[in-house]
């Protein structure tokens, strides 16, 4: 199975992350003045995503996304660089104007589940110790940016191979997240 590529993060295995790793410089792909994201805290809900609106590097067939507290996040260099790729979306990736590198994805609407959540890409960092991936999410999205029906099966049983649990939304800790914001916000629950 190893000759399926998912990303080139995971591709030769998933580095475990570290306990006492507590954040790094995201850098764009720019030779000269490159965008860099500062992060002060380690990353969680780490994933490889197969939609269609997350930034992929060359030849990746997944993303690899994971989210960090917003208060954590900021840009130090090369902001004026820096534009949303799709103002409608709910997340606002923030890309490189230069490279396209997605730098970071925010969730400006404060009724979202996520929102206070920003979406990075730990691959674009020198530092290694960052959050491991735990799962692959929207699995099936990678058809609609071409990947051919007949290959899901062995894309699949390469993910399990690599201990990332194939998806077609996310992860069931991160949909009860969704659910229990959806349900105390309609008054369903009870908030705490």
């Amino acid at each position: 199975m190893s000759a399926v590529n998912i990303h080139p993060a995971v591709d030769g295995g998933v580095k475990p992350g570290s306990a006492n790793f507590s954040g790094g410089t995201l850098k764009c792909l720019c030779a000269s003045d490159p965008v860099v994201v500062e992060i002060k805290s380690q990353t969680a809900h780490n994933h490889v995503c197969g939609c269609t609106k997350c930034w992929k590097p060359s030849g990746a067939t997944f993303s690899q996304v994971a989210v960090v507290g917003r208060d954590a996040l900021s840009v130090t260099s090369g902001a004026n660089k820096l534009s949303v790729v799709d103002p409608s979306a709910a997340i606002q990736r923030h890309a490189c104007s230069g490279c396209g590198a997605h730098m970071y994805g925010r969730i400006e609407d404060t009724g979202h589940p996520f929102h206070g959540l920003d979406f990075v890409h730990t691959e674009l960092s020198d530092q290694s110790g960052w959050s491991a991936p735990e799962f692959a999410a929207f699995c099936s999205s990678i058809i609609e940016s071409g990947v051919n029906p007949e290959k899901m099966d062995g894309i699949r049983a390469r993910l399990r191979e690599l201990g990332l649990e194939p998806y077609d939304c996310l992860s069931p800790p991160l949909m009860d997240a969704i659910a229990t914001h959806v349900a105390k916000t309609n008054g369903v629950l009870e908030t705490a």
